[in-house]
């Protein structure tokens, strides 16, 4: 079974197309920098889906803007 994981740069990539930074983020939808770090770094084992959701809000992408399967 593939495991999805936060795609290489995604979030970088669509965080600069929206012209915000990963702490405008993480003070937008309410996460810490660290825990945003972690997932964008690849280094998460879980997200929960209200994390997610709130990610993808305040970019206005999907989850499959996001992830890759590895």
């Amino acid at each position: 079974m593939a495991e999805a994981q936060l795609a290489a740069g995604a979030g970088d990539e669509l965080l600069e197309a929206r012209g915000m930074t990963l702490t405008a983020l993480a003070d937008q939808i309410g996460v810490t920098i660290v825990n945003l770090s972690v997932l964008k770094n690849q280094r998460a084992r879980a997200i929960r889906f209200s994390t997610l959701t709130a990610i993808c809000d305040a970019l206005d992408c999907q989850p499959g803007d996001l992830f890759e399967l590895g």
